[in-house]
């Protein structure tokens, strides 16, 4: 009975083309359109981002780097210990480890060589940032050695302090690359910098995968208008079944609609001009467990709304303005590290936000299913939620 009830739902998924043409090509469009106009803009503000500071030099230029660049972007978090765990899981932007030696390296000449400054990042921050912070990072540590060379060479000489004369001046070429040796910047997962693409494609892969809402209501008034669930009802058929019987092709829909997506990402934007999605490395399990989350939350929310509805003008606006406002604070429309802390913390209660997240934990910081289990555990919680409500609304429409 299962079987036929699922091949009654494939043939009238695949007589629906308009419905299908939507599911498929409008998230497709999406990612292409929107990849390639933010290639080159894609720059989020760098002061607001969360980061930590670990000094492990006792020297006065290492408090002074520390005050500058707290004048620039704001106080550290004061609990600095176990950055590394907080950076790699995007709690944390970044970490700016300076080492023991610093202060001596950057005021010593000739310039002692090693890496004595470190910009460790959030394998997930968007590229225009880490090379924003890391020039920064060498501008600051270049005028804070010229100063000191500069204070060096005129104590040496005994001359009075003033404007500093042509004899005195350090070339600015050699101050920058002696700072520039000692700077390093990392990200702590491998792979490619997020860009763009690395936004977009799991963003409106998520936002596709929830439009399932849109057909499965349409086809589900289809069925009550003619008479078909009532039909079923009457013959004993289990609600649980006819729930299960929708369901499962749309689990189907949305595997392609996911394969669909990401071999946009990465082997049509690079034709197209744009950055490659990479999925070199990354755990297939996770990727896996975050995908079956974000279908069946959407697929539970698909079914709630469809056993909602009455009419079909209200199934054509509904489900449709329900995943737009899911979206818009969920980050897809707009990242959620561009957004202010308010919408940050709204943004935490958007089912399409806690499947984005989990797709960056596994595409950028190369999580594996630990990692991923608590955004998974509040798709699969919402989605049981969802199917609970549709039973019982489901009851009333076909008692």
């Amino acid at each position: 009975m299962l079987i036929a009830l699922i091949k009654k739902e494939l043939l009238a998924l695949i007589r629906d083309v308009h419905g299908m043409a939507a599911l498929f090509l409008m998230p497709a469009l999406f990612i292409i359109i929107m990849s390639l106009a933010l290639k080159d803009v894609y720059d989020p503000p760098v002061k607001a981002l969360p980061y930590a500071i670990e000094n492990r030099d006792s020297g006065t230029m290492a408090d002074t780097l520390v005050n500058e660049w707290e004048k620039r972007h704001g106080k550290a978090q004061p609990d600095s210990t176990n950055w590394p765990n907080k950076v790699q899981s995007g709690k944390l932007s970044y970490a700016l480890v300076i080492e023991k030696g610093f202060s001596a390296a950057l005021a010593s000449r000739p310039m002692d060589s090693g890496i004595r400054l470190k910009l460790v990042t959030d394998p997930g921050l968007e590229g225009g940032v880490f090379a924003a912070n890391k020039a920064e990072l060498v501008m600051i540590a270049s005028e804070m050695r010229a100063r000191a060379l500069l204070t060096a060479s005129r104590m040496a000489q005994g001359a009075p302090r003033g404007r500093p004369s042509a004899a005195d001046r350090i070339p600015n070429d050699d101050v920058t690359v002696s700072a520039q040796t000692l700077v390093d910047a990392e990200r702590l997962a491998a792979g490619s910098r997020p860009t763009a693409v690395q936004q977009n494609v799991p963003a409106w892969l998520v936002f596709g995968m929830f439009f399932v809402v849109a057909s499965l209501s349409n086809l589900f008034l289809q069925e009550r208008q003619c008479g078909a669930l009532a039909r079923l009802a009457s013959l004993g058929v289990p609600v649980s079944m006819m729930l299960w019987s929708k369901a499962l092709p749309y689990l189907v829909i949305n595997g392609l609609q996911a394969t669909l997506m990401l071999a946009v990402g990465v082997w049509l934007m690079p034709l197209l001009g744009g950055d490659a999605l990479s999925l070199a490395g990354i755990h297939s399990g996770a990727l896996l467990l975050v995908l079956l989350g974000v279908s069946m939350a959407a697929i539970g929310l698909a079914l709630a709304l469809a056993s909602l509805v009455r009419t079909q003008a209200q199934a054509a606006t509904i489900g449709p303005v329900v995943n737009i406002l899911m979206a818009a604070i969920g980050g897809v429309m707009v990242p959620k590290f561009v957004m202010p802390d308010v919408m940050q913390r709204i943004a935490e209660f958007s089912p399409m936000n806690w499947g984005l997240e989990g797709m960056l934990a596994v595409l950028l910081r190369g999580s594996d299913i630990g990692g991923v289990l608590l955004p998974a555990a509040k798709l699969m919680g919402f989605a049981a939620l969802m199917i609970v409500i549709a039973v019982l609304l489901f009851r009333r429409r076909v008692g």
